[in-house]
């Protein structure tokens, strides 16, 4: 294997602190609707992806099937509600909480492998799954103590990772038939679309955002997806997914640090406890799973914040 032009590790950091800038800049965006934060993201990272893709696969789209139009246009879809139901809970909780909560991905992924694909779990994927449980409770009460609508964020949270499982699942099958970049640009414009429908039906506002709220639309659809996850596809040719999905794990404490740095927001011992017994979940879920999902699901598991 040829020598990288630049030592991979880090690369890797910067893919981490790059990802780990999504939910800050959403907290920056102030009073913009959620839904259209996550509209513009996903309508100017397609944008800027759609003359690279179509030039370099322009023959692929002609040979996809009706079917999988389908199936990507219900994974844009579920990734649409994502970004709403994630961008929507950071106006509710802090960002530690609700990175933390949709970090709780890989499980919902797994689980749904399960129901799905009749994936089997090992003893060590089952016991860590009850350990994120109880770490994700310890969090919901924190929260809870602190305020209603801090919990009420943490469920948008949850259901963040629910639906980001649905677009993952779908996902795992297209990239069977499509390649990375042609299913990415596709789910990423059929999500668009769904949020430009969404927002039209509830009357958000299209324009009327300020100098600042449009670059921060343009710094999320660049700094956390091409900077960060395009980062971590690269270091892919000589990283293993397993040690990349470990560094992803890292977002939120990136993210927690980012918030304190930034936006003054402090972290409870209870979040420190609650977060350090998810993260701990996670790692041992991942050590645990690699074997069997590696050539599935967890190159992709961290592709999208």
């Amino acid at each position: 294997m040829e020598k990288p032009p630049v030592h991979p590790y880090f690369i890797l950091f910067i893919g981490v602190v790059s990802i780990s800038t999504s939910a800050i800049f959403v907290k920056l965006a102030g009073g913009a609707p959620a839904s259209m934060t996550a509209f513009y993201r996903l309508l100017l990272a397609a944008g800027l992806m759609a003359p690279y893709v179509l030039w370099k696969h322009s023959g692929e789209f002609k040979h996809i099937h009706k079917k999988d139009w389908l199936l990507a246009t219900i994974s844009g879809i579920f990734l649409a509600f994502h970004f709403i139901f994630w961008f929507q809970s950071l106006k509710y909780t802090s960002v530690a909480s609700s990175v933390l909560l949709v970090s709780l991905q890989p499980v919902f992924a797994f689980t749904g492998a399960y129901l799905f694909f009749r994936e089997r779990f090992t003893v060590g994927a089952i016991l860590s799954l009850f350990i994120t449980l109880i770490g994700s409770i310890i969090i919901g009460w924190g929260d809870f103590q602190l305020s209603g609508t801090a919990l009420a964020g943490d469920i948008l949270a949850l259901l963040g990772a629910v639906t980001v499982t649905g677009y993952f699942l779908l996902g795992q099958s297209l990239r069977q038939r499509l390649s990375l970049l042609t299913y990415t640009l596709i789910a990423y414009g059929m999500a668009a679309v769904t949020l430009g429908l969404y927002n039209l039906a509830v009357g958000t506002a299209f324009t009327g955002y300020s100098g600042e709220q449009w670059f921060i639309f343009l710094a999320l659809a660049v700094i956390p997806t091409f900077f960060g996850h395009s980062l971590f596809n690269w270091t892919l040719r000589w990283l293993s997914a397993a040690s990349i999905s470990m560094a992803a794990l890292l977002e939120p404490i990136g993210a927690s640090l980012l918030a304190y740095w930034i936006l003054k927001e402090s972290i409870t011992w209870v979040q420190w406890l609650g977060g350090s017994i998810v993260l701990f979940g996670l790692m041992m879920f991942i050590l645990s799973t690699t074997k069997k999902v590696e050539p599935k699901l967890t190159h992709e598991l961290k592709k999208d914040h």
